[in-house]
């Protein structure tokens, strides 16, 4: 193979100068280096300036045509002629197909008011429920509205009091009954006494008890024994100083206990007040389930604020006093 070693090659005449002739391989070795220091023409095809989305495409193009703008985007050119630019635009709005289940996060939401709910109004569209006062209730509009916060509607049956553990000689409650309520219902369960006993109670007003001969009552006392014995009689009282609410009890045993319920009528008004009971539970020997129900009046025109439990004597060792307070 022949070499030529120059340092220069320029044109014999004119300013052309021709490297090779036609289907000639020119070949620049690893390592060796061309500097273009001023215009060089003819290198490869227009498509050297294009580019493919793969090397499988058949077809080179300039940027702005091989993107393709899709559903609400769209490519805008900047720049014309000069260091161009092509931008990519959200344009329109995103269909609910676009959008996957469960893809829009707690981040992705809009601020809103504290306490605040998310609701629809008539139209369907959503909105926002104002928050509340402290204590309102989520309350429905009915249809075609959306809900509102207001103050919970006042209930006919209110709890006004609780002992949950009834203990001691007496339990007094006092300031329980007044005019906001007709009637009143008391509630005692799990009770029993310190020994075998008879529990009673008597109105109270003031913060004293009602200590004067005028309880009057009668109760059907129903039985039945261990055996299948069953007993039916009568316990009753006239012009008492207290009311009794069930006959003599099993006391100093927490697994046999007894369970009353005594309905109060207008005890707050100036006239005789009247009651019904109906409790339930063990007697003394453990051998007898009774059932007593009855009823009977305070005879005296007092108002009365209150009500005290007691046992006919010692102390009361266990129970759940609540009193509700009808309207």
């Amino acid at each position: 193979m022949s070499q030529i070693e120059v340092d220069k090659v320029i044109p014999q005449s004119g300013t052309a100068l021709q490297v090779g002739d036609s289907g000639d391989t020119i070949t620049i070795p690893a390592g060796a280096t061309i500097t273009n220091n001023g215009t060089a023409n003819g290198f490869g095809s227009a498509d050297t300036e294009k580019v493919k989305v793969s090397a499988n495409d058949t077809t080179a193009g300039f940027l702005n045509g091989k993107l393709v703008a899709g559903t609400n985007i769209s490519l805008t050119e900047g720049s014309d002629g000069g260091n161009e630019t092509l931008t990519a635009a959200l344009s329109g709005t995103i269909a609910t197909a676009q959008i996957a289940d469960d893809a829009v996060t707690l981040a992705k939401m809009a601020p809103g008011t504290d306490g605040n709910i998310i609701s629809y109004d008539a139209s369907g569209n959503p909105v926002a429920v104002a928050t509340g006062s402290a204590g309102q209730v989520l309350t429905s509009a009915g249809a075609g509205a959306p809900p509102t916060f207001s103050t919970a509607a006042s209930s006919d049956v209110v709890l006004l009091h609780t002992t949950a553990a009834m203990s001691g000689s007496t339990v007094a409650v006092d300031n329980v009954f007044s005019a906001t309520y007709t009637s009143y219902r008391v509630v005692i369960t799990n009770y029993y006494p310190a020994s075998d006993t008879i529990p009673e109670f008597r109105f109270r007003n003031g913060g004293g008890g009602s200590n004067d001969s005028k309880y009057c009552y009668v109760h059907d006392r129903v039985e039945v024994h261990s055996g299948g014995v069953a007993t039916a009689t009568t316990a009753s009282a006239w012009n008492n100083t207290l009311a009794a609410w069930s006959q003599s009890v099993d006391g100093g045993n927490g697994g046999y206990t007894q369970n009353a319920i005594i309905d109060i009528f207008n005890p707050i008004l100036t006239i005789p007040t009247w009651w019904t009971t109906a409790s339930n539970g063990w007697d003394p020997t453990q051998a007898w389930v009774v059932n007593m129900t009855g009823g009977g009046v305070y005879n005296n025109s007092s108002a009365i604020d209150g009500i005290q439990f007691s046992t006919s004597s010692g102390n009361i060792s266990g129970g759940v006093l609540k009193i509700y307070g009808f309207k």
